[in-house]
């Protein structure tokens, strides 16, 4: 559970380190970002190999099918802002922040379907920070909303890829942990 944490504590001191200290990060030019982009790496690592070795207990629920089918609606949903947001589709003109949204809906997916310790540490901790994070940017700024035009194309587009991109992840998912849709 130590390399969970200390993960969780890199990812998200890594992430807030621009919103907490931007003049020092500023003073760091571009070799920053490859520095953050290691620490984020890093913090990645140290997640996964926690979460793999943590032990499983308490479990309070399991993956049963209808969570199972709520799991994957979400994380549908979830492809889909970061797919929406980078083609500047409709719902970005209503989302605020589409991929800390699709985020945060990554990570409550996770956690209804993993009941256990772990689970509630890694998710609800990256649940937490997404959070922080879309607070933090509410204030730092205005939102400049997307306007049209929203071409269907680009709606379609984004639809698809979401589609294509949860089969992949999914397929990818199934190989190095457990199969992700049911069955």
């Amino acid at each position: 559970m130590v390399l969970l944490i200390l993960g969780l504590a890199l990812w998200w001191g890594a992430h807030l380190f621009k919103r907490i200290a931007p003049e020092r990060r500023a003073a760091m030019g571009d070799k920053g970002k490859g520095l953050i982009a290691i620490l984020l790496v890093l913090a990645v690592v140290l997640m996964a190999q926690g979460y793999q070795r943590a032990p499983a207990d308490p479990f309070w629920w399991g993956p049963s099918p209808a969570l199972v089918g709520i799991n994957n609606l979400l994380m549908l949903v979830a492809f889909y802002l970061y797919a929406a947001d980078g083609m500047g589709t409709r719902i970005t003109a209503s989302v605020r922040h589409p991929q800390l949204t699709g985020f945060s809906l990554w990570a409550v997916a996770h956690i209804l379907t993993n009941g256990d310790l772990p689970s509630m540490i890694l998710f609800g901790g990256l649940l937490a920070w997404a959070l922080v994070e879309i607070a933090l940017l509410n204030r730092a700024g205005a939102w400049k909303r997307r306007t049209g035009p929203f071409p269907v194309r680009k709606e379609i587009m984004a639809a698809a890829g979401a589609v294509v991109v949860m089969l992949v992840v999914g397929l990818i998912h199934g190989w190095i942990g457990p199969w992700p849709f049911g069955g």
